[in-house]
């Protein structure tokens, strides 16, 4: 049997990234939805906590090979520079959404503003770009593939629980435990 990551390699590098796209948007329409029903919050959280994951691996690949084969490609430099700086707001509002609950002051809005900040995003990149790399001629099939090989490593890595062996407390010595009270 064909796992379903193998037959999206099939896609092209601008397939896969536009379903990508999409994942996210819908996943922030879920985000909208909810936002107006009380009793939402642990729901809420299970999806701002899905729409920061997925947009954390999306930045990673395009950031480590998406955009450097751009770049590669000689596209416009004013381009990719304003996509790099988009992506570090993303990252912003990702790491304030991390420690954030909601009930929080400004939850739902930082939400809302990651959202408007990616939608306008994914237009620039699925119009300009998109016909950008095309026009430049990129190996768009090797791309996906080298896109889903990447994705399966970093969701591999991410979903794999850390091990206590990997880690050496209080650098190598551990300190007598405290009496109890």
């Amino acid at each position: 049997m064909v796992r379903p990551e193998r037959r999206r390699s099939a896609m092209d590098a601008l397939e896969l990234l536009r379903t990508e796209h999409e994942k996210v948007r819908a996943l922030l329409r879920q985000f909208e939805e909810l936002r107006a029903i009380e009793d939402e919050d642990e729901r809420k959280a299970e999806l701002v906590d899905e729409i920061c994951y997925e947009l954390t691996l999306h930045t990673m690949l395009e950031e480590e090979i998406f955009y450097p084969a751009l770049r590669a490609a000689q596209l416009d430099a004013d381009m990719m520079d304003e996509a790099d700086v988009e992506h570090a707001g993303a990252r912003e509002l990702i790491s304030q959404l991390e420690v954030m609950y909601p009930g929080d002051d400004h939850f739902d809005a930082t939400v809302v503003v990651l959202g408007e900040e990616i939608a306008h995003h994914i237009d620039k990149e699925e119009g300009e770009m998109f016909a950008a790399a095309r026009a430049a001629g990129i190996d768009l099939a090797a791309l996906a593939l080298l896109l889903t090989a990447r994705r399966e490593q970093l969701e591999e890595d991410l979903s794999s629980p850390a091990s206590i062996e990997t880690f050496e407390p209080h650098g190598g010595s551990r300190r007598s435990p405290r009496p109890p009270n």
